[in-house]
């Protein structure tokens, strides 16, 4: 009885250590969205800085509660290259508020508030969130 007891423990054992436990790894993916901001599209504010607001529906609540979003504009010099906002280029601060629904764009001098001038040229704005699964505090 007790040889049987422990040939029954051994196959036990070497049947569970042959048990393989496989892990499915879910691919979260970033996704971008291009789009222009034309020249004439830059509107004055009160305080003379200028906005462009543009609607992506793709930012929503769990973009705002959970995810990353990424804004870059076609480098004014370099239209092979990208510069990520915020950024200062000819004294001018670019800058970039999103919220629920779009984001609002803002461009100020960087010397004196009422002497910014808007770009004079058409921006390609390429924007990429990246989904995240919120982990908690």
């Amino acid at each position: 009885m007790k040889k049987f007891t422990i040939l029954m423990l051994c196959i036990a054992t070497l049947g569970l250590a042959s048990c393989k436990k496989e892990t499915v790894y879910q691919e979260l993916r970033a996704k971008t969205y291009n789009f222009t901001i034309n020249s004439n599209e830059w509107l004055r504010n009160s305080n003379g800085s200028y906005s462009v607001n543009k609607a992506l529906s793709a930012i929503d609540g769990v973009t705002l509660d959970d995810e990353g979003v990424l804004v870059y504009f076609e480098h004014p010099n370099d239209p092979n290259g990208d510069i990520q906002l915020p950024y200062t280029f000819n004294y001018n601060a670019f800058s970039y508020k999103i919220s629920n629904g779009g984001l609002r764009f803002d461009v100020q001098d960087t010397n004196n508030l009422t002497a910014t001038v808007p770009p004079n040229y058409n921006t390609l704005v390429k924007v990429v969130i990246i989904p995240s699964d919120y982990a908690g505090n």
